[in-house]
């Protein structure tokens, strides 16, 4: 869990994708997360959390449904929102981080 802690507590925004390997939103998600990498590249970091591998932490984020996509920046979540999301839309928030 520390090592989660370190990854966030940065003050460019942390984009954190809670996912699942059998969750098709999920699996259409990916294109469009390396697509916002190539675009926002070193002014975002973003990081999967396989919820089956880390119940304790999709737990304490109450995270009920995948995917769910929340921002930290600083080690505080800024924004979060379950379910599919456009490329744009995600650009978007990440920027106003």
């Amino acid at each position: 869990m520390s090592s989660f802690n370190d990854i966030i507590n940065k003050d460019k925004p942390v984009l954190v994708d809670f996912f699942a390997t059998w969750c098709g939103p999920c699996q259409t998600m990916t294109p469009i997360l390396k697509e916002v990498k190539e675009d926002l590249g070193d002014n975002v970091k973003i990081i999967k959390i396989d919820v089956d591998k880390n119940k304790a932490l999709a737990t304490k984020f109450q995270v009920r449904g995948v995917p769910t996509f929340m921002i930290f920046k600083n080690g505080k979540q800024v924004w979060r929102q379950a379910g599919l999301i456009t490329k744009n839309e995600l650009k978007q928030k990440i920027s106003n981080a």
